[in-house]
């Protein structure tokens, strides 16, 4: 759960097809919010190509995934299509979303200190709570 909060901040951003998207769209759904640091990349690609293997399944079970990075809109577009993914994609360039959700900071690759998207995964209930 997110430190000092009951809920779980509400967002609007656009998705791979610049459709505004908001948290509370999904009222009443099981909802994963995955964050990942890159479009493209083998671990955020080898992520996302797992929530579209396991679609099918998650949808008859009535669990919306959405999956947010700070790539454009247009980058995300392509990787959508490039992978099939049938969920949205949501654009935070301003980390606005990224921050509330405590899913930037610090990371270490390489031996390399450095800022960025930590890949975190939260899963809320129907009634609006984290699990």
């Amino acid at each position: 759960m997110l430190a000092n909060q009951t809920k779980a901040p509400g967002f609007e951003l656009p998705d791979q097809d610049n459709t505004l998207r908001r948290l509370s769209d999904y009222t009443g759904k099981w909802v994963v919010v995955y964050f990942y640091p890159k479009d493209n990349t083998p671990g955020c690609t080898k992520e996302a190509c797992n929530f579209r293997d396991s679609y099918q399944q998650l949808l008859k079970k009535d669990v919306v995934i959405l999956g947010i990075s700070k790539n454009s809109v247009a980058s995300h577009q392509k990787f959508a299509q490039k992978y099939h993914l049938p969920f949205p994609l949501l654009s935070d360039p301003d980390k606005h979303v990224i921050q509330a959700y405590e899913a930037w900071g610090k990371k270490k690759f390489m031996g390399r200190e450095f800022a960025g998207i930590k890949r975190i995964t939260y899963l809320y209930h129907p009634r609006g709570g984290a699990i």
